[in-house]
């Protein structure tokens, strides 16, 4: 609705209709009260003039009204061929608009690069897509339903429109220029050829899959999924770790995002906190002092994992870390540090 070209022909209907009904009106005043017509022979003279269909008058004008009639066809001549040139303009760019839509959106797909992919706008691609909102994170979303596009679609949301399948669409998309696929479609079947082109296309991206039966988790590993997900086993250990532990998964979960721009936990490479020339400990950078930021986690370089890591751990080339904090301490954490997430 807000596309320019939209709002452009909106304003050129508006101003032909206007425009007609001006001399509508002046032409049914005019016959009216200049030759004495009734109301409804006046409308009549107006609109054979206005169409210039050739019929005669109701009644001998004089030459004032003559004058009159003169300029009334030269008005409507004019704004009738305008009104027409606008129905025109309307017919055959209707679908031209929609295409220079979809351009104008896959020139700026066209322009990305580290950017994610998610086949599939359904349950699991819209939490996916949420997430990376909430992150600003690149992405792009592959969907076969034209009426989901239409429905979704926004500047910060980009759509191709196709069967993710397809190496040619998955090209569309800059699998050769992406980071990241998630491949979130309903069916197994489907995952694992979206994940086999893709790993054709790109050796080096992370590939995520969706999985609906486990017997499918090993096939997609084969294929090149990097990380298989059991959204069924996910659920229903989730759920039952609400009866075991209900208070500590309740507050796993406010850890994830309450609305846009609330994040309390992120991922942060060492490199951006400081000069990895001489080597910092945990103890030396101090990030609770400094943002009131609380870190967590510790990924090394090897890519071992390090619950609550001890302040004399040292934070080599290649190592992560995992900070805590409230919404407002990560936003510091990142303003601090310049951070671009």
């Amino acid at each position: 609705m807000n596309n320019p070209l939209i709002r452009l022909f909106r304003s050129k209907f508006y101003t032909a209709i206007l425009l007609l009904l001006t001399v509508m009106v002046i032409g049914i005043l005019g016959f009216r009260f200049m030759s004495g017509y009734s109301w409804v022979d006046a409308l009549y003279m107006t609109v054979i003039t206005i169409t210039t269909v050739g019929f005669g008058e109701v009644h001998p004008l004089d030459d004032t009204a003559k004058i009159f009639t003169v300029f009334l066809i030269l008005a409507s001549v004019i704004i009738v061929a305008f009104a027409i040139s606008v129905i025109t303009e309307y017919i055959l760019s209707k679908n031209n608009i929609e295409e220079l839509k979809q351009k104008k959106m896959q020139k700026k797909i066209d322009a990305m690069s580290n950017h994610i992919i998610i086949c599939g706008y359904g349950r699991n691609g819209k939490q996916a897509a949420q997430k990376l909102l909430a992150y600003k994170k690149p992405f792009v979303i592959i969907e076969r339903n034209k009426p989901v596009i239409d429905k979704y679609q926004q500047d910060n949301m980009p759509f191709v429109f196709g069967n993710a399948n397809e190496d040619e669409v998955l090209l569309k998309a800059g699998v050769d220029r992406a980071n990241t696929l998630i491949s979130a479609l309903p069916n197994d079947a489907d995952n694992l050829f979206v994940v086999l082109s893709a790993r054709q296309i790109n050796k080096e991206m992370c590939i995520i899959s969706r999985a609906s039966q486990e017997t499918s988790y090993n096939k997609l590993k084969l294929a090149g999924a990097n990380n298989v997900i059991l959204p069924d086993r996910i659920g229903g250990d989730h759920m039952a770790s609400l009866v075991v532990v209900p208070d500590l998964i309740e507050f796993i979960d406010n850890l994830s995002i309450i609305g846009e721009g609330n994040i309390n936990i992120e991922e942060i490479a060492v490199e951006q906190l400081y000069n990895i020339e001489t080597v910092k400990t945990i103890r030396d950078l101090d990030l609770r002092k400094k943002t009131g930021c609380t870190i967590i986690g510790y990924k090394s370089n090897q890519g071992e994992y390090i619950v609550n890591p001890e302040a004399s751990t040292a934070l080599v080339e290649n190592s992560k870390i995992i900070v805590l904090g409230r919404p407002e301490q990560i936003q510091k954490l990142n303003s601090v540090y310049n951070i671009q997430v």
